[in-house]
């Protein structure tokens, strides 16, 4: 493996990690969209990760897709609400922002360690070439 392959390796996963807090992100702004543009109530996403084990790069991980969650939608009772359906029942979604916090949390955390990664094989090649210069 060469010095390189970390940059790469690291850097695969800096990028997935800010997909997904992007995705997180968007999860908890829209927690109380009843309505999209489609009329339903917002499905919350979540990003599927692949590791990335063969071709050029020999390691990381990418994004592979970003899917809808199919849990059915919270139903509270809101006569008064303009989406409440002939029940008076709103679909919120289904979305836990305590769970989305935590997801946030470790996505940010990873992120972190990847950062610590560059950081460090930046050093050590700073370090190799003061041994060559001595």
């Amino acid at each position: 493996m060469s010095y390189f392959d970390i940059l790469k390796i690291a850097s695969t996963g800096l990028s997935a990690q800010r997909i997904r807090i992007n995705v997180i992100s968007s999860n908890l702004a829209n927690a109380n969209t009843t309505r999209t543009e489609d009329g339903t109530p917002y499905q919350k996403r979540e990003v599927i990760f692949r590791t990335i084990l063969d071709g050029e790069l020999r390691g990381g991980v990418r994004v592979e897709k970003v899917v809808r969650d199919e849990k059915p939608p919270i139903l509270k009772y809101e006569p008064g609400h303009p989406d409440a359906n002939e029940e008076g029942y709103v679909a919120y979604p289904n979305i836990n922002p305590i769970e989305e916090m935590v997801n946030m949390l470790e996505a940010s955390r990873s992120y972190e360690a990847n950062v610590t990664v560059l950081n460090t094989a930046k050093q050590l090649a700073l370090k190799a070439l003061e041994i060559g210069r001595a």
